[in-house]
């Protein structure tokens, strides 16, 4: 029998992934869950008693039979004899991987001695808003009695490891009949007999918490975030996200003063009804306090303290002041407390900014670490609403929260994440991005790690760009595209484009103009018209494009690239073709005056010179193939094979080929070139740079 058709993990797995798929009852990837049982062994072939429990990193809602660790019980359960006590427990975390069973599938956790040393063939343990709050109460243990009488006991805070798991089976086995424990300071634990059992005593636990707070509430009309005051009550919604994109680019360009970061802009009422309130500044100061929380959130949030109807120049003067000062009190937090052996500092800006009538920004090394540390900044504002509704909220001391954010154990799982693709962390804006060379770009840039805004005028065409981009990296759509439609002729929809893009990804480092159409016509066929159209979608487009995307980048201050996908064309004068030869020439002189202008921001201007691509392309399919190949009077169906023979390399141009060429010049490697085109066109002789 493999694990995948085990009940027990069939079970566990079910289990799993209902109390999961609630952020009522954990958050994304927190909390665990296991069960035991017996397996056949392949060596022996008797049975042997096992424990299967999500392993490191894991996600409750998504895991997987593979996402398990899978560990010998009677090992396990031996292991409290060579424990060589707390001050030295993180050695048994090494020990785990001796009780391993077989290839022993994820890596274990630090919960493991929870689960297994707890007397239960199924346990929980849980971060749910509700039990964290009566968890960081400032008399959790009295309201935690008062909750649930005798049915629930009460852990004092320990840091997660093997005397934690020591802790819970004592007070377990002095407990009989308890169906689990708050965890001061840190959330739930449950179990049962069988999973149906202990699910149900995880979610009594959860709900009973829920009842008790909202009754207090009701009872006494608590206002736990204080009055509300009159000055940061939230801007109208317009307003309000018009002020976040202004903002967006300066806080992204602020937190990564230390390491390159993507943002994630949040407005929900949770936030701006907590910012609203007069104790905002005094529990924001506090602090997160449970140990998932405050790994992703830091330990504790920049708070801008203006209204958000003051001037945009003093609130940016101010934000860049409480930047600084932020810095200096993390410096001062790590010298408190770091000991000769800690980790060196990782680095001191915020991961979480609140703006007062705005919202929330949260950032980190991509999209979902961000959309992440905002979820759990959503879920300390919860734990603080509750432990305010009945007590006060009492977070674990800075010290502790050091020693887990600065944990040798914490610092190894850090050194084992893979190493970030060329373009993580950057967000790429890519015109044209419904078909061919756009798509393509796009496409090639995501799988490089970038963040991608794919824009297209074809709202359709875009989304299936986007969607697809989302598929092929296997996690949520939003976390690595998002579609906009735009046509770059109009000034209000670019501006409106690339605010879209700031407040999905928090700014834009990468811009494509890869937007185009072409019309073949003699000189006195072509109509007015004609170079019209031809010169407001390319040389007036990638004009209003380049300058919107540079005000962002000025304001971020970390530099930028912005391609143009110009054409051999710009410099080869072939028939029938004035009004797109003439406009492709523009946007190569744009190439460089704007590589001359831009570079004391740090942003380099390059331009890519193709051949004309044929295959995939949304021009050609439009009409400019059935033009191009009258001219040269060949069948349109052999027009590609036709453009390839014409080359020194008797190859055909596709859209990966520029593709590529985009990420040539931006993922580092030619970091000191600007103003430079590259030809795209298997070797056009006539239209070599000179």
């Amino acid at each position: 029998m493999t694990d995948q058709t085990h009940p027990e993990v069939a079970a566990l797995l079910e289990r799993s992934h209902r109390l999961g798929s609630d952020p009522r009852n954990t958050n994304y990837a927190g909390g665990n869950a296991s069960a035991k049982g017996t397996a056949t062994d392949p060596v022996t072939g008797g049975e042997v008693p096992l424990m299967w429990v999500k392993g490191s990193g894991g996600d409750l809602g998504t895991l997987r039979a593979e996402g398990l660790a899978v560990l010998r019980l009677d090992r396990l359960r031996a292991l409290p004899e060579v424990y060589p006590g707390v001050e030295r427990e993180d050695e048994m975390v090494a020990a785990f991987d001796y009780c391993l069973h077989g290839k022993g599938g994820a890596a274990p956790s630090i919960d493991t001695a929870m689960h297994g040393l707890v007397e239960a063939a199924h346990v929980d343990h849980l971060h749910p808003d509700s039990g964290i709050a009566l968890a960081c109460a400032a008399d959790g243990q009295a309201r935690t009695a008062e909750c649930f009488g005798e049915r629930v006991a009460w852990v004092p805070w320990r840091r997660p490891g093997f005397q934690l798991g020591l802790d819970i089976a004592a007070v377990k086995a002095a407990n009989p009949q308890a169906i689990g424990v708050v965890l001061g300071g840190h959330g739930i634990t449950a179990w049962g007999d069988t999973a149906a059992e202990c699910e149900a005593n995880s979610l009594e636990i959860i709900r009973t918490a829920e009842r008790y707070i909202a009754d207090y509430a009701e009872r006494t009309g608590a206002q736990p975030f204080g009055a509300v005051v009159d000055a940061f009550r939230p801007l109208p919604e317009q307003a309000r996200r018009e002020r976040a994109a202004a903002l967006a680019p300066v806080l992204r360009g602020l937190a990564a003063t230390d390491r390159p970061q993507v943002g994630h802009f949040t407005d929900s009422r949770v936030v701006l009804d907590f910012l609203a309130g007069a104790e905002h500044p005094r529990l924001a100061a506090l602090g997160t306090s449970c140990p998932d929380h405050f790994l992703r959130t830091k330990v504790r949030p920049m708070v801008l303290d203006l209204p958000p109807d003051a001037p945009i120049e003093d609130t940016v003067t101010r934000l860049r002041e409480l930047h600084a000062a932020y810095r200096e009190e993390y410096r001062a937090y790590y010298e408190r407390h770091a000991e000769p052996d800690s980790p060196p500092m990782r680095g001191a800006d915020p991961a979480i900014v609140l703006v007062p009538g705005v919202g929330m920004f949260s950032f980190g090394k991509d999209k979902q670490t961000a959309r992440v540390a905002g979820e759990f900044y959503v879920n300390a504002i919860n734990v603080m609403r509750g432990a305010e509704t009945v007590s006060a909220y009492a977070p674990i001391p800075e010290s502790e929260k050091f020693r887990i954010e600065y944990w040798a154990l914490e610092e190894a799982k850090l050194a084992r994440m893979p190493k970030p693709r060329p373009l993580a962390s950057r967000v790429a804006f890519v015109t044209g991005g419904g078909s061919g060379i756009g798509r393509a770009t796009a496409q090639r840039l995501a799988a490089e790690g970038a963040c991608v805004v794919v824009a297209d005028r074809d709202a359709d065409a875009a989304k299936a760009v986007a969607e697809g981009i989302g598929a092929a990296a296997g996690g949520r759509e939003a976390d690595t595209a998002v579609a906009v439609a735009v046509d770059v002729t109009d000034e209000e929809q670019i501006a409106a484009a690339l605010r879209a893009a700031v407040l999905a990804f928090g700014g834009v480092d990468l811009v494509v103009n890869n937007a185009g159409l072409s019309i073949s016509k003699p000189l006195l066929e072509t109509t007015a018209a004609d170079w019209d159209v031809q010169h407001r979608v390319m040389a007036r487009g990638s004009f209003l494009v380049a300058r919107e995307a540079a005000r962002i980048m000025a304001a971020q201050g970390t530099g930028g690239d912005i391609v143009y996908i110009s054409s051999k064309n710009g410099v080869f004068a072939g028939p029938n073709n004035i009004a797109y030869g003439a406009a492709k020439a523009d946007q190569a002189h744009q190439v460089r005056l704007l590589a001359a202008e831009l570079g004391g921001h740090g942003i380099r201007v390059n331009g890519i010179n193709p051949d004309g691509v044929v295959r995939g392309s949304g021009i050609f399919a439009g009409g400019w193939g059935a033009q191009r190949a009258a001219v040269y009077g060949v069948p349109e169906s052999e027009l590609g094979a036709f453009y390839a023979q014409r080359t020194l390399l008797k190859r055909e141009v596709l859209p990966e080929h520029v593709a590529a060429a985009v990420v040539a010049l931006t993922t580092g490697e030619l970091s000191r070139t600007t103003g430079l085109h590259v030809p795209v066109d298997a070797g056009v002789a006539a239209a070599f740079l000179r």
